[in-house]
C-alpha cells in the first residue's frame, strides 16, 4: 500500500502512471506547444497590460477592461507549456 510519502516521490520523481495515456487531442497540443518559447508566453502577458494601460488611459475603457483579462491566459498558457517541457508528452 502506498503512503503519503510514495505519493509525493511518485510526482517529483516525474514517474507516469503506465495505464494513464493522453487524448489525440492533448498530444497533439503539447506536441506543438512544446516548440514555442516558454518567455513567448510571458511577453504576450506584459505586452497585453501596456496594451491595456494604454487603452485606459486614451479612455477607451470597455477596450482596456478586455485587454485587460489576457494576461492571466497567457501567463496560464505559459504554465502549460513549461510543464510540457519538463514532463515531456506522450
Amino acid at each position: 500500500m502506498a503512503t503519503q510519502g510514495d505519493t509525493i516521490k511518485t510526482v517529483r520523481t516525474g514517474n507516469k502512471n503506465p495505464q494513464h495515456k493522453e487524448g489525440s487531442v492533448a498530444s497533439a497540443i503539447e506536441e506543438q506547444t512544446a516548440k514555442l518559447p516558454s518567455d513567448l508566453f510571458l511577453w504576450l502577458g506584459i505586452g497585453s497590460m501596456v496594451a491595456s494601460a494604454a487603452f485606459q488611459i486614451a479612455g477607451q475603457k470597455k477596450v482596456s477592461n478586455f485587454i485587460g483579462h489576457w494576461p492571466v491566459n497567457f501567463l496560464v498558457l505559459g504554465l502549460y507549456n513549461k510543464l510540457v517541457k519538463l514532463e515531456g508528452h506522450e
